[in-house]
């Protein structure tokens, strides 16, 4: 379900990705953008996207179907209320503000808001995000429908009923990037340590992780699977999973670095 006006608030990174998936793909007929730096230098100018530095200068007659809020959680509760005079049924609010509650956002938006919380990650840079999503019981199945569209742009996406488990999800897909860089960073330094030149341990590194992934993505076969399918009885990989998976291995620092920002995420919410 296309849009006829979406407001994009914020055109950072996530922003500008979500606004050049949406331009590209069609998803509104117009755009209204509020951001105080600009048009970032990597989006190409569009006759259907106007540009502004702040809310005030968004046009009385506007009558968007959806405001989308990519701004960092720091800032949102200052700029929600100047955009609480759409908060009708007609219209949907999307926030992807990292532990803003729907709770939160009806504070300063009004009781008629009809709200959706959304965690995406930055893989939305190149259209793989995964986001998940959770709304208000105002949000009509119209509105989710072009909720979806909209997410669509950057990647996949799911919904949750209970918004208690957003807080998970973003220890495990919204923060997860980065702990899949760090495996790379680990796995290249590792691999310097064991005598491979830099360059090419970054190279193995980044293209093993990359392959990997990809081939989780498109097999019919588990992660358990495709582990089982590259550990030979004694062989190397076997080997170096008897570290991986000891009682103090990757799944228990995974377990315990999760819980952490399962924690963090509650203590930003309240």
């Amino acid at each position: 379900m296309g849009a006829g006006t979406l407001v994009l608030v914020g055109c950072g990174q996530m922003g500008s990705a979500m606004l050049r998936g949406w331009v590209s793909g069609a998803a509104a007929r117009r755009f209204a953008v509020v951001e105080p730096a600009g048009a970032p230098a990597s989006l190409a100018p569009a006759p259907e996207i106007s540009w502004h530095k702040a809310p005030a200068e968004l046009p009385d007659r506007l009558d968007p179907d959806a405001v989308v809020f990519a701004v960092k959680p720091q800032v949102i509760s200052d700029l929600l209320p100047d955009y609480r005079r759409w908060a009708r049924p007609q219209t949907l609010f999307l926030s992807i503000a990292a532990g803003k509650t729907i709770a939160g956002l009806a504070r300063h938006l009004g009781g008629a808001a009809a709200i959706v919380r959304a965690m995406p990650n930055t893989p939305a840079a190149i259209g793989r995000a995964i986001t998940v999503a959770c709304a208000n019981p105002l949000v009509t199945p119209a509105q989710r429908s072009l909720c979806e569209g909209l997410l669509a742009a950057i990647g996949e996406s799911a919904w949750v009923e209970d918004e208690s488990l957003m807080d998970a999800v973003t220890a495990v897909s919204g923060s997860g990037p980065a702990y899949v860089f760090l495996l790379i960073e680990a796995l290249a330094a590792a691999g310097v340590e064991a005598g491979l030149p830099a360059d090419l341990a970054m190279r193995l590194a980044r293209a093993t992780v990359a392959g990997a992934g990809e081939l989780a993505r498109l097999s019919p076969d588990s992660p358990a699977r495709l582990r089982e399918n590259v550990t030979s009885p004694g062989g190397t990989t076997r080997a170096a999973l008897d570290v991986l998976m000891g009682e103090r291995g990757l799944a228990a620092l995974l377990d315990r670095a999760v819980a952490a920002a399962t924690a963090r995420s509650r203590e930003l919410a309240s």
